[in-house]
């Protein structure tokens, strides 16, 4: 009978799944089971649960003193998902299961006292690291949604652990499952609802024509939320690999993938939400608003309503794309590569500005008020736009009217068009390009330099600011299907940059 079993599963560190070992090796002594290998409480309790999973289910528990292994011994090992391979590498190491029946599987899964199979959190980036290896991945049934969504991968489902070991025996026949994710197409709502506001739609669409950040300020009652909420329709669906990415993100929250799994995130946190929960973090990292917005978008509505300090740790994510999350014993990285878009009043009554109704806040609260939004961070921001009030007439107009523009799915069409063109151009959308790349794609002649150079002396613009002003001309021109960059786009991407000026 064999004394020693190797089983084969996966970690969950941030969004990878590094394959672990499962060493179960049984010797003659004071009934006894140790599992070593960095776990933490979870994993250690999981001893228990085996123990009874075992009896429960029929099966002789070994006597004798049983060592399990996680190797490798450096990597920290947390949650249930190491309790179907700890009871399977036992079964194996006692003789009622082969060691040959197991060398080409995977196994994840949490047990219940009666043996029964419950879900795990983050099973898609162990999919998709078993499919990359050669193995089958055997887990509960609830996880086959998000498994499956790796197509590479042959994953068996199973209700029970005697399931489990009967497939493994031969005595059971468990058919590999299928992917039947459907996508269907949602009803988003559309930009013809908001009535006049031709410089912010406009705004708008360039913005996710060229996945830039946008803020829009203004009065309350302008459309300043309809606006944002209506910017996921007009975005292209997720490419296959992106799609696989966000739905990996999202697994770490939930064991079923969403409904319409390559549909852009949209994230809307309330402005009471801490700077962890924004950005991440925790003893044990965890990913926040930004990750779980990664590929889609994040709404800050109220944006200077947020915690400053929340504001302040947007600035490197919004820059990198990805956050570091770094605590005392360990270091996560989480992509988070998300389109910021922003809305503001003018000042604390909301106002200022208004030609019908007066604002009641003093200069110093207008400025503390202002000031919530830091010049670094505001640097960032793309496109900043004013939103004004409309007539009643014009909100009075039907909505179907022409005049009002075009529709989300018409603007969406041209986005995907223009993101095309930006793709085989230079491999990136223009708001993710570095300086030397900007240089390339970006050309100006000797008027457009002389015209840059003036505006952005007189306006003091950073550095980063210009760049910002280069990026979204670049994508004004190819909105208009123009090869080069000329001078009304750059005073166009000049007047984005309202806020800006306000502090100059």
């Amino acid at each position: 009978m064999s004394r020693l079993a190797v089983v084969h599963t996966r970690a969950q560190v941030a969004l990878n799944a590094p394959a672990v070992l499962v060493e179960v090796h049984l010797s003659a002594g004071l009934p006894a089971l140790n599992i070593v290998g960095l776990p933490e409480a979870t994993v250690r309790e999981s001893k228990d649960r085996v123990r009874s999973a075992l009896i429960n289910s029929g099966y002789e528990f070994p006597e004798g003193r049983i060592t399990v292994n996680l190797a490798p011994a450096d990597l920290p090992k947390e949650g249930s998902r190491f309790d179907l391979p700890i009871a399977i590498g036992i079964l194996v190491a006692s003789g009622q299961l082969n060691q040959d029946s197991i060398n080409h599987r995977e196994f994840l899964g949490e047990l219940a006292l009666t043996g029964k199979l419950r879900p795990v959190s983050a099973v898609l980036s162990a999919s998709v690291a078993a499919g990359q290896s050669g193995r089958e991945l055997i887990l509960p049934v609830r996880n086959v949604g998000l498994a499956t969504l790796a197509k590479d991968t042959r994953v068996i489902p199973a209700n029970k652990l005697l399931d489990v070991s009967a497939f493994l025996n031969g005595q059971l026949t468990i058919h590999p499952a299928v992917c039947n994710q459907q996508n269907p197409d949602l009803v988003y709502p559309d930009l013809l609802d908001v009535q006049g506001q031709n410089q912010a739609k406009r705004a708008l669409m360039t913005a996710a024509a060229g996945c830039h950040h946008a803020l829009f300020f203004g009065p309350p009652g302008t459309g300043k939320t309809m606006l944002a909420s209506r910017l996921p329709g007009i975005l292209p669906p997720l490419a296959e690999e992106e799609a696989l990415e966000v739905a990996a993100i999202h697994s770490l929250a939930a064991n079923q993938p969403s409904p319409c799994w390559k549909q852009r995130p949209f994230r809307a946190p309330h402005h009471s939400s801490s700077p962890v929960s924004l950005i991440g973090g925790g003893s044990i990292p965890r990913p926040g608003e930004v990750t779980f917005a990664h590929h889609g978008v994040l709404f800050l509505d109220e944006m200077p309503e947020f915690q400053r300090q929340a504001l302040e740790m947007l600035r490197e994510p919004l820059e990198s794309g990805d956050v570091m999350i770094t605590r005392a014993r360990r270091q996560e990285q989480y992509p988070a590569r998300f389109q910021l878009v922003a809305a503001m009043n003018p000042c604390p009554c909301g106002y200022l500005g208004n030609p019908n109704r007066s604002c009641r806040c003093s200069p110093d609260q207008v400025a503390r008020y202002r000031h919530k939004l830091s010049g670094p961070l505001l640097d960032r921001i793309d496109i900043q736009i004013e939103v004004q009030s409309q007539s009643t007439k014009t909100l009075l107009e039907q909505p179907a009217d022409k005049k009002s523009g075009l529709s989300s799915e018409e603007i969406r069409q041209k986005v995907i068009d223009v993101r095309g063109l930006q793709l085989s151009r230079q491999g990136k959308l223009n708001a993710h390009l570095q300086p030397k790349e900007l240089q390339r794609a970006c050309q100006l002649g000797d008027i457009e330099k002389q015209f840059l150079v003036r505006i952005c002396d007189k306006l003091n613009y950073s550095a980063r600011a210009v760049h910002r002003i280069l990026k979204v001309a670049r994508t004004l021109a190819d909105l208009d299907s123009t090869a080069r960059v000329e001078k009304p786009h750059l005073a166009e991407a000049v007047q984005y940059r309202k806020l800006d000026r306000d502090k100059n």
